[in-house]
């Protein structure tokens, strides 16, 4: 992607973010509330493109100490004033997700929820530094879109190669110590920005 396409999308997801309503909800995605019981009671958790903050608030309420990374400034004081009404403290970094540094073995859990918005060579660099980030023993959860959304409409991108399958994910991620994967159809209630019945694909994995 070049400059002029970044910046570009920076203002598309900066006009998109500034409205008064949270886009994707205030709630946590469903998917990654539905595996609590599986984080850690404590430990140092990344949320990927946080935008709003809705999932790195709510790690932040497990009791986990969490950086939100997102590249939206208008996102982030959204997620800032969610993180003070929800009276949690978390930390907040504004960067592009597929140039961050990724330290080695820095974070026991990495949350990516519907980040679909990455090129497939955005996608393997970004990819990459989730790996190389997550401690051995550490928890990935993904969710994300499948080709068959397109069909639906309900969110997401409308570019198929931005959107994942159970191979590119297993390409991707099979090397981990365990992994899991479930395709499914399921009626999402996040804000106006995924609303109606979807095509998803969740990854559950431990390196």
């Amino acid at each position: 992607m070049n400059n002029a396409a970044k910046r570009d999308e920076f203002e598309a997801w900066q006009k998109r973010y500034a409205v008064a309503d949270y886009v994707f909800g205030e709630a946590p995605n469903a998917f990654l509330a539905s595996k609590r019981d599986l984080l850690p009671k404590q430990g140092r958790a990344l949320a990927v493109a946080d935008g709003e903050g809705r999932n790195g608030v709510w790690l932040a309420q497990q009791s986990l100490d969490v950086l939100s990374l997102d590249f939206s400034p208008v996102a982030q004081d959204k997620a800032k004033a969610l993180a003070a009404r929800r009276q949690i403290a978390l930390t907040f970094e504004i960067a592009d997700v597929h140039d961050w540094g990724y330290p080695e073995n820095a974070y026991d859990v990495v949350v990516e929820i519907f980040t679909q918005f990455s090129t497939p060579e955005q996608r393997a660099r970004k990819w990459a530094g989730m790996k190389r980030t997550l401690k051995p023993g550490g928890l990935l959860l993904i969710e994300g879109y499948t080709p068959r959304q397109l069909d639906f409409g309900t969110g997401g991108p409308k570019a198929v190669e931005n959107l994942y399958t159970r191979d590119l994910l297993q390409s991707a991620f099979g090397d981990f110590a365990s992994i899991e994967i479930e395709e499914a159809e399921r009626r999402l209630s996040e804000g106006a920005g995924h609303e109606g019945l979807s095509a998803v694909i969740d990854l559950v994995a431990r390196k």
